[in-house]
């Protein structure tokens, strides 16, 4: 299981929401390169980047700061955001990003992410509130079931698929195992879980769980209530989880 430590971008700063809401915005630095380089020295191999500004306006809004970010520091990059067409896919990738996820369109096109998938490197967002499909930055609530969208994908060659429980997003609330798990076995891709992760049992948890191929964490290494460090090293030394529940 892969930890995924995240940077929201929001008017060119590190943010963090509560439940998916712009005007909840808190700022947490001016220069989230720094954070990146940060979450590197702790240990991390990937970031987690969404564009705020970009997924609710269809186009990449924060590209200067994602620059900064992929010219100092060697991880790997997952981001979303804003991201609807294959043009933005490209520049994307030429610009050295890992994983490209597509969330908003994937309801609205299934197959357009279908075929980016056979050429791109390509997650699938999947965000809800009560098990429902959201959508446009968490603007509109849809008539889709996430476990519906999620079988869409199966034998799709996307990568993963991101699964955030809105309600528990930002809200160091524990993270919704439950549905991340409903997301994989309705799929049978690697499945990460996002929203709601509090401290290192979050982690163990997720772990525990067997079928949770990695976790985002955001609002809790912000806050301090997770030892980054000590969640890589949980993971690095496949500890007893029994032991340390």
């Amino acid at each position: 299981m892969d930890i995924l430590p995240a940077i929201d971008l929001k008017d060119g700063k590190a943010v963090r929401l509560s439940k998916g809401l712009m005007d909840s915005a808190k700022i947490y630095s001016d220069e989230p390169w720094m954070v990146a380089k940060r979450f590197e020295e702790l240990g991390s191999k990937w970031v987690h980047i969404v564009d705020l500004n970009g997924a609710f306006e269809g186009k990449p809004a924060n590209l200067e700061q994602i620059k900064k970010i992929r010219e100092n520091c060697n991880l790997k990059i997952e981001l979303g955001g804003g991201i609807r067409d294959e043009e933005t896919i490209k520049m994307y990738v030429e610009l050295g990003v890992d994983r490209l996820i597509l969330g908003s369109i994937a309801v609205k096109n299934p197959q357009f992410v279908k075929d980016m998938a056979a050429k791109y490197p390509i997650a699938v967002g999947i965000d809800a509130m009560n098990g429902m499909v959201a959508v446009e930055g968490w603007a509109e609530v849809s008539t889709m079931k996430a476990t519906d969208l999620a079988q869409e994908f199966a034998n799709a060659g996307v990568l993963a698929i991101i699964c955030t429980d809105i309600s528990k997003d930002g809200m160091l609330c524990g993270v919704n195992v439950e549905f991340t798990e409903s997301i994989a076995l309705a799929s049978k891709v690697d499945t990460i879980a996002s929203g709601g992760v509090k401290d290192i049992n979050d982690i163990i948890n997720c772990k525990a769980n067997g079928n949770i191929a990695g976790v985002i964490v955001g609002k809790a290494f912000y806050e301090g209530t997770l030892d980054l460090e000590e969640a890589f090293k949980v993971l690095e030394n496949n500890l007893q989880i029994k032991s340390i529940i």
